[in-house]
């Protein structure tokens, strides 16, 4: 499988059949450049600009943007109703939380989730092999909730989004406040991830992408 950061929480997941996922696309106003891209299909985790810019994406996708059970181009995709705050939703409303399996992988985006996780949604979701976290706080859980969240789950491999960078418009912190919480990470110099289950990490880890 490979993986592609485009920034933010926009993610692309292409399968050895050729099969491709989006996550969360943005529009211009957050200050990375629009992912342009064809896809199958496309997760929407709520309904805000810097996540749900479905016009970016091509090919005529399948667009999945409610909780369920779902089974689309032969990868079977679940959604999970979480919060975008810590009030149940009164400040930004809900959250959808993504898991899907794509060539053996169970990976999990847990889009603008705003709480660390109810022993029930932890259950729902399980343990996934990859686990796409927000770690910038302001909007979605910060550092300290992000580490209670990856204990919920016991993810191997951990990759950050929704952080501050130079590029990034919103008031949020950077990946170094994350990486010092959970003790550090792996720099990757890459937008582009080639993983498969032989080559997911052996312990737990922390990898940062780099989407330039």
């Amino acid at each position: 499988m490979k993986i592609r950061w485009y920034g933010h929480s926009c993610f692309s997941f292409t399968a050895q059949d050729s099969t491709r996922l989006i996550t969360d696309p943005f529009d211009g106003s957050i200050g990375y450049k629009i992912p342009h891209v064809d896809a199958d299909i496309v997760t929407v985790s709520h309904d805000h600009y810097d996540h749900n810019y479905t016009e970016a994406v091509s090919g005529l996708p399948v667009i999945v943007n409610s909780p369920g059970t779902y089974k689309i181009k032969g990868i079977p995709i679940t959604g999970v109703g979480t919060y975008h705050d810590e009030l149940q939703g009164e400040k930004r409303g809900g959250n959808i939380v993504f898991i899907f399996e794509m060539d053996d992988l169970k990976i999990c985006h847990l889009g603008d989730l705003g709480h660390v996780l109810t022993r029930e949604q932890a259950e729902r979701i399980g343990c996934p092999d990859i686990l796409l976290i927000p770690v910038g706080g302001t909007f979605t859980i910060d550092a300290t909730a992000a580490e209670e969240v990856i204990n919920q789950l016991e993810p191997k491999l951990i990759i950050p989004m929704h952080f501050k960078t130079k590029d990034v418009s919103l008031p949020i912190a950077p990946v170094d406040d994350f990486l010092e919480q959970v003790g550090g990470g792996k720099m990757m110099d890459t937008c582009y991830l080639d993983i498969t289950r032989q080559t997911l990490p052996v312990i737990p880890s922390v990898w940062v992408m780099n989407y330039k």
